[in-house]
């Protein structure tokens, strides 16, 4: 037996793949992040649940080892997709390590949930060529960057940081000026979503007034007016 990294997406069960939705049906226990994750949003699923928030990683890998070697079929839930920022790199080294096999099944990340629903591509000809996908410095990062990558013409895409939006906002304003669109998208996909929209220089009160201090993506950048040129793509 082995455990699935399951990409559970931005919270909308309809944009699960379908592998990810049939894992999860056949999963005799789900272990969840629940910070993120809201059980409820597991309810067409019948295996035991776990939520692993406040649980340590040597928990966490304890369970996941006993379940298989108990013949269970166990998913590891993470939100959005496992590439970005989900702690997946230290799980599948432990559990390797003892000999458990893991498979990863990609989701939908809360990026590109966001810019879905802002109708905007990320990268456009003549104004963005690129796409950052950063986190503030913090407890876990020493270091994050963002002046570095607000100087290149590309799309900044911020996770985990709109409770430092004022912060992030003029560190990036400082360099490519208050005009600068900005949107933030919480809980992009599902029935709570909010869709704020303004400047550098402005959206850190619209955000304040809005409530929002977690789970939302901040996108910066030129790409969110939807002009320039013309793509090859129909010459």
């Amino acid at each position: 037996m082995k455990v699935y990294f399951v990409g559970f997406g931005p919270g909308d069960t309809e944009l699960l793949t379908i592998k990810a939705y049939k894992i999860l049906k056949r999963a005799d226990l789900i272990i969840y992040p629940g910070s993120l994750i809201d059980e409820k949003l597991l309810k067409d699923f019948s295996g035991k649940k776990v939520n692993s928030y406040g649980m340590r990683l040597e928990e966490i890998i304890e369970l996941i080892e006993s379940n298989v070697k108990d013949g269970k079929m166990v998913a590891r839930v993470v939100s959005g997709d496992p590439s970005i920022f989900s702690a997946l790199n230290e799980q599948i080294v432990e559990l390797e390590r003892r000999g458990i096999e893991c498979e990863v099944v990609p989701g939908v990340s809360s990026v590109f949930s966001a810019s879905a629903i802002l109708k905007t591509e990320l990268t456009i000809p003549s104004v963005s060529h690129a796409v950052a996908i950063l986190r503030p410095a913090g407890r876990t990062l020493d270091k994050d960057y963002l002046e570095e990558f607000a100087k290149i013409p590309c799309t900044l895409v911020i996770l985990l940081g709109v409770d430092r939006i004022e912060e992030i906002a003029e560190r990036v304003g400082r360099i490519r000026g208050w005009d600068e669109p900005i949107a933030v998208v919480y809980h992009a996909s599902r029935d709570d979503e909010k869709v704020i929209r303004g400047t550098l220089g402005d959206i850190a009160e619209k955000v304040k007034r809005a409530g929002i201090k977690r789970t939302a993506v901040i996108i910066i950048g030129r790409a969110l007016e939807r002009r320039g040129r013309r793509s090859v793509l129909y010459a």
